[in-house]
């Protein structure tokens, strides 16, 4: 009967089948007649650009023609003939060409003749005479038939034919699209009625398909609405008599009903038992109430009642009622958990339904006989998660789903049951109990009111000291407040401590930029004023210029040890370990401190001992900021006499007793020695603090910010050191680094002092690249072939800061540099689309709208400037700006104030490599 249904999607697919058919035919019929129309088209497009392009060939090689022969006549170049020659010859395959097109209309044919003989004229009369006349060099001839020049009649005779010949194609090209069009106007109407014919005919097909589906739909719909208008009579089913999907909903709808019916009978039965429940205080009644009850129900002919007692170990399922038990057969009395199915029941909470078992010992007892139950049902019924009872059936037939999900719905309702009766009852055994106790209690209370008399006085006592303790408890919760006020002062005060070291290490940041923007101006023009090389100032204005530059340093210098104090109150900063050879150091040193003894006609000594190892792991550039300041401090300090530099292998006594932890590893002693002013006892400690000095008065005798031993000091702790003083006053100082080799340590590491911690936690340090110092370069002149290096170059200069500005242009000028500017990245960028051509770019990295940064990776995305040096000049003197300078595309690296030597010294670098290349 399935393979004659005709099913809804069937009749729906049917319709489309049949509306798709129609509107295939008409695709085909207006798909041939496009096809028909668009060859028509392609022919007359291809043909007429064909029969232009011959038209105009034959007109290039006419004129080819006569501008090669003037050519020759005038020159007598053969070479003017080689025109002359591929026009002759291609003019007559084009006009072939052209013919073949044209030859279907005989008024067109007559117009190709004359131009045909036009052209032969042309060649006959003017072409080959003259050319001939020049091969023979007939001077003369050829003046008199340029004086006639009958060809040029021929020429203008036929531009006018073949524009002529031209317009005429275009006319009947014209006629012929028209034509075209008139029945691409009819293909449009004819496909119009088409869809029209098509949609009228889809509409019947989809009228048919959704009547035949809409009927049944109606008839499955008016007997659900008879349903409900019966007042809800669920035992109504649905009849339909087709064969196609509706007849599946009407089943369904069915077997809801059935469900519906089925789940009513369930709600109706709960609501049985959970009245049956009422009012019973007895679990034995309550046992015997719900077997009678639920045993019809069920149809069962056998049960049992069993429920849970007693704690731990001792628990145990005790058979509390039965129904239609007979004789010895009414089941066992109790069982342990886990025990039998009863037991295994209440253990995993689970149903156990067992049918066809014939040889159960158990037997259905009536008035006629025994009889052998076919099927046994084992409930558990919970409370809270937990097993109270489990009750067995017995029946002939087999329980149905529809029993079980009955079983299902009442296991709340029992479980509530249960934990009410047992707890009713217990109340009323502890009831029991409480008026034999009562009566206990009244004999017992006599008793106790003779001894409350004696205690009335011990409690008189108690009080007094109660009394004291209070006050004691009073006056120790009042310390107690004061304490946790003091804790929350201290918390405050300890915020505040952090975020001024937080603005305190942004103020010092910023502050280097801004300090280091205008010192960059300063510098350089003061160096420029100094060195005065156009002669421009007397003695007295370069001395000025000169105590200008001096100056400038001198505030350089000051602004990098208080960047440096920063890092050290800060509580951390960078190491970056590495080998530190020992044989540059007093090279290095020499170099910079020599011309500084020879100043202040000082000896300088250097004495490094053999049993030196030659290379030590820590950071190299503390050390020598270490070394540095302490010889700084020696010449400073001395004013006759010498000072010494000593480097030996440190004695192990000495290691025990200033660097203990360090032993087992190679130590340096590094001395410092002067014959200088010396340093009182009491202030050998106070020196190593900041801004402390030991001429320290407001009319002291010697400069300086006081903050070098300071920095040096913790610079010494950072490399695991000790810095040891030996001085007397007037006699001269000793100042002994004692400096551990370090192989162990990392590469670079974050190193913390022992500083308050939530302030060293709370402030971030300042990873400070000092700027470089005027004395660590050699300063050389710029000799004749590095000024014709610089003449010329074009240098753009990208530059927010006027001043800078100003300074940087005339330092450039004065080097022969022809410099461009720019105020800002965006305007670079500008700048460099205009033009590209230049030789070196000077970027400053802090600017408005766009930085350095952007701006040197948008330059190294333009072709012309990926290999232009650019120098990055900037006044934030971090660690990390020179990597983040190399990698937006920077060639090197230069902090402010500029050192316009080194500027030099670097721009020639770059210069000189961008010209071997």
């Amino acid at each position: 009967m399935d393979k004659l249904r005709f099913k809804i999607r069937s009749k729906i697919l049917l319709g489309y089948f049949l509306i798709i058919c129609c509107l295939g035919v008409s695709i085909v019929i207006v798909s041939e007649r496009i096809s028909s129309l668009q060859s028509e088209i392609e022919t007359i497009a291809s043909r007429d650009i064909e029969v232009h392009n011959l038209i105009s060939s034959i007109r290039y090689n006419v004129i080819n023609m006569e501008t090669s022969q003037r050519g020759y006549v005038i020159t007598g170049n053969e070479i003017y003939l080689e025109p002359y020659i591929r026009g002759k010859a291609e003019w007559e395959a084009n006009y072939n060409a052209l013919y073949q097109y044209l030859s279907d209309d005989p008024t067109t044919i007559k117009n190709l003749e004359e131009i045909k003989l036009t052209i032969q004229r042309w060649i006959s009369t003017a072409g080959e005479p003259t050319i001939e006349m020049r091969k023979i060099n007939n001077t003369q001839a050829i003046i008199d038939y340029f004086n006639e020049d009958l060809g040029k009649k021929d020429v203008d005779s036929l531009r006018i034919q073949l524009e002529s010949l031209r317009q005429s194609e275009i006319t009947a090209t014209k006629n012929h699209i028209l034509k075209l069009e008139n029945r691409n106007d009819m293909l449009i109407i004819s496909l119009y009625l088409m869809l029209i014919i098509v949609s009228i005919f889809a509409l019947i097909i989809v009228s048919l398909v959704s009547g035949a589906i809409i009927k049944t739909i109606k008839q499955v719909v008016k007997t659900i609405n008879d349903i409900a208008s019966a007042g809800g009579d669920l035992t109504t089913r649905i009849k339909v008599n087709t064969r196609d999907e509706i007849k599946d909903l009407a089943e369904a709808t069915n077997a809801l009903l059935d469900n519906l019916n089925d789940q009513d009978w369930i709600k109706t039965k709960v609501a049985e038992v959970a009245t049956m429940n009422q009012g019973i205080n007895d679990t034995t009644t309550l046992a015997e109430s719900f077997l009678t009850k639920l045993a019809p129900i069920l149809d069962a002919a056998y049960g049992l009642f069993y429920i849970r007692q007693g704690a731990g170990e001792q628990q145990r399922l005790i058979k509390l009622a039965s129904y239609a038990a007979y004789g010895d057969e009414t089941g066992h009395d109790s069982f342990r958990l886990g025990e039998g199915l009863i037991g295994q029941a209440a253990v995993e909470k689970r149903t156990f339904l067992l049918n066809s078992a014939p040889e159960h010992p158990i037997s259905l007892t009536s008035g006629l006989g025994k009889v052998q139950p076919r099927s046994i049902l084992i409930v558990p019924f919970e409370y809270e998660g937990k097993v109270v009872a489990v009750v067995e059936f017995a029946s002939v037939d087999s329980f149905t789903s529809q029993h079980l999900k009955l079983l299902e719905q009442i296991d709340n309702h029992l479980g509530v049951a249960i934990n009410s009766v047992v707890g009713r009852m217990e109340i009323e055994r502890l009831l029991s109990e409480s008026q034999v106790m009562t009566e206990e209690l009244q004999t017992q209370t006599e008793e106790l009111q003779t001894q409350s008399e004696e205690l009335q006085m011990q409690q008189e006592e108690m009080r007094m000291t109660t009394e004291h303790l209070e006050e004691q408890n009073l006056f120790a919760e009042q310390k107690t407040k004061e304490l946790e006020k003091a804790k929350e002062e201290l918390e405050a005060y300890s915020e505040k401590l952090k975020k001024s070291s937080q603005y305190k290490s942004n103020f010092l940041a910023n502050m280097s930029h801004e300090l280091r923007t205008p010192l960059n101006s300063i510098l350089i023009l003061s160096q420029m004023l100094a060195e005065n090389e156009n002669q421009t100032l007397n003695s007295d204005e370069e001395g000025f210029a000169k105590v200008i530059n001096t100056s400038g340093n001198d505030l350089l210098t000051l602004i990098d040890d208080i960047l440096d104090l920063s890092k050290v109150e800060a509580g951390k900063i960078i190491l970056t370990m590495d080998e530190v050879n020992i044989s540059e150091i007093p090279d290095h040193m020499q170099l910079l401190f020599q011309p500084v003894a020879e100043q202040k006609e000082l000896a300088f000594h250097i004495n490094v001992a053999a049993d030196v190892p030659p290379l030590l792991y820590t950071d190299g550039q503390r050390l020598q900021q270490i070394l540095k300041n302490l010889l700084s401090n020696a010449f400073k300090f001395t004013e006759k006499g010498s000072v010494t530099l000593d480097i030996q292998k440190a004695d192990l006594n000495d290691t025990k007793k200033y660097i203990p932890a360090h032993i087992d590893k190679d130590v340096l002693a590094i001395s410092v020695t002067d014959t200088g002013i010396g340093i009182p006892h009491d202030k050998q400690q106070l020196i190593f603090e900041a801004f402390q000095q030991v001429d320290g008065e407001t009319n002291r005798q010697y400069g300086g910010t006081g903050l070098g031993l300071s920095i040096c000091n913790e610079f010494t702790k950072l490399l695991n050191g000790r810095i040891v003083l030996d001085s007397s006053p007037r006699k001269g100082s000793t100042f002994t680094l004692f400096v551990p080799s370090l192989p162990d340590m990392e590469k670079e590491q974050l190193v913390s002092f022992d500083f308050d911690q939530e302030v060293a936690a709370a402030a971030e340090p300042l990873d400070i690249v000092s700027a470089p110092d005027i004395t660590e370069h050699t300063v050389t002149d710029l000799t004749e072939d590095e000024c014709t290096l610089f003449k010329g170059k074009k240098v753009l200069l990208v530059e927010d800061d006027s001043r800078n500005v100003f300074a940087l242009v005339k330092a450039l000028e004065n080097k022969a540099f022809n410099v461009t500017v720019a105020s800002n990245g965006r305007q670079c960028l500008d700048i460099i689309r205009e033009k590209s051509d230049f030789d070196l770019v000077l970027m400053d990295i802090m600017m408005p709208i766009m930085d350095g940064f952007e701006t040197m990776q948008a330059l190294r995305q333009e072709t012309d400037m990926k290999d232009t040096p650019i120098i990055a000049l900037t006044a934030k003197a971090m660690k990390s700006d020179r990597d983040k300078c190399l990698e937006a595309g920077a060639s090197d690296y230069i902090s402010k104030p500029l050192n316009m030597d080194q500027l030099f010294s670097l721009m020639r670098v770059w210069l000189t490599k961008q010209v071997g290349n």
